[in-house]
């Protein structure tokens, strides 16, 4: 599988990024199974949330890998998100130390290799994100931490207190849902693209070598499902079927690796409990656009190049 680096930790990582929201159906034997299948591809990188499943994602993933001895705690890294509570959002030291120490019960595990703020708290204060920091990585629960759905100036605001490095933004990106790549091409234009909505965080992204974790790579704008084999998109799944045809693999591959093509070096969060889809997903590393092709997709997506 392609690795990247992991935003300035040095390390290696996987390309694909076991997303495991909706894991929270299925039962030990199933959960140990998909770890296995996961593993056998070189996806040993999994992504949490405290929300997911309200919780029981994350217990059946630790039951399943506490019963499986052949699983190596060491041999996983282990990502989950905190943030995010009923009707508000909340970055108070106290709940973000609370939130970490239920997440390692429910994983039984004694650490979090990295630590991502879910979602922009509007009454976020700087000093207590970093306090809470400090004490998570003094005490060993976290090694590495980083911020989901956050603009450039936020994570300013953050690494301003923070002592720690903050390797990774996790935000939404597929072929129909790029407004991060439109408005860089749509430069001093007023079409539909051109709107910088994010503070330009694709490119302040690579000049702070942070890795940007796309979520829901195969979404289509405002959850409306889908785009492979959507009839709101044909012209799109005619392209993916040829380059599909063209290289061997189905319409999915083809989807990740328009995503893994950008230079940005970018991680996809896969988001899927089937084990087909997964293995799906992971031949994306075979796969190797032209730059034609790549705008080709684009393009069929409804977007424009002035």
């Amino acid at each position: 599988m392609k690795e990247i680096l992991l935003g300035t930790t040095g390390m290696k990582m996987p390309s694909i990024v076991v997303g495991c929201m909706r894991l929270a159906g299925k039962n030990c034997e199933e959960m140990q199974r998909f770890l296995h299948t996961s593993l056998e591809h070189g996806a040993y990188f999994f992504d949490h949330a405290d929300i997911y499943g309200g919780g029981q994602s994350e217990s059946i993933f630790g039951e399943a890998m506490a019963k499986d001895t052949s699983i190596k705690r060491e041999a996983l890294f282990l990502q989950s998100k905190c943030g995010i509570r009923q009707g508000f959002f909340d970055f108070s030291k106290e709940h973000i130390v609370s939130s970490v120490d239920g997440i390692l019960k429910r994983l039984q595990t004694d650490y979090l290799d990295a630590l991502l703020l879910h979602r922009p708290d509007a009454l976020m204060e700087p000093e207590e994100v970093a306090e809470a920091f400090e004490e998570l990585h003094t005490k060993g629960k976290v090694r590495y931490f980083g911020v989901s759905n956050h603009k450039p100036m936020q994570i300013e605001l953050l690494k301003r207190y923070v002592k720690q490095p903050l390797h990774i933004n996790q935000l939404q990106f597929s072929i129909p849902v790029s407004n991060m790549v439109a408005n860089g091409l749509e430069v001093n234009m007023t079409s539909d693209g051109a709107p910088d909505r994010d503070g330009s965080v694709l490119d302040y992204s690579r000049l702070n070598d942070m890795t940007i974790q796309a979520w829901s790579p195969f979404q289509m704008p405002n959850w409306q499902g889908c785009f492979i084999d959507s009839e709101k998109y044909p012209k799109l799944n005619e392209e993916l079927q040829v380059l599909a045809e063209q290289y061997g693999v189905n319409k999915t591959t083809i989807a990740t690796a328009w995503i893994l093509h950008h230079p940005a070096n970018m991680q996809v969060v896969t988001g899927t409990a089937s084990e087909a889809r997964l293995a799906e997903i992971m031949e994306a590393d075979k796969v190797h656009l032209t730059r034609q092709e790549w705008y080709r997709l684009y393009l069929a997506a409804g977007h424009i190049l002035p």
